[in-house]
């Protein structure tokens, strides 16, 4: 039987050490964070979990850094390996674009390797004219 889930956004919720092991250590886009530049961006940015009722247990963690008006990018989307293929993916993009909507955004950005499928559930679609973003990359690993 799949667990009960529940979509939160209260930051105090957040298993740290687990979201930080996930991203430092089995995603392909922040392989290497350290446990400060981790505790920064989350302390900086609105974060989301999906939790599994009956244990408590954080399943999976997705962060938004926004103005709160016009523009969001969200970042650091992560399943727990353990828990894929059960709709918490779903449930975890589902429950940040209605905390989301009352904001009235006129762009939410993101980038993926792997999860196009995902996100155009959701609305996302690719750039009609990409070549006019640009990214500044920073010399540090992050």
């Amino acid at each position: 039987m799949p667990p009960t889930l529940e979509f939160s956004a209260d930051p105090s919720r957040l298993d740290r050490d687990r979201v930080h092991v996930w991203l430092a250590e089995e995603s392909y886009w922040a392989t290497g964070r350290t446990r400060e530049t981790h505790d920064a961006a989350i302390d900086g940015s609105r974060n989301y979990g999906v939790y599994d009722t009956d244990t408590g247990e954080q399943l999976a963690y997705a962060r938004v850094i926004t103005d709160g008006v016009t523009f969001a990018w969200l970042c650091d989307v992560f399943v727990a390996n353990e828990a894929r293929g059960r709709g918490i993916g779903i449930a975890l993009i589902e429950g940040v674009i209605d905390e989301l909507a009352p904001l009235d955004l006129k762009r939410i950005a993101l980038t993926t390797a792997d999860a196009h499928g995902l996100y155009e559930r959701f609305g996302f679609r690719s750039l009609d004219q990409p070549e006019q973003w640009m990214a500044r990359m920073g010399a540090a690993t992050r």
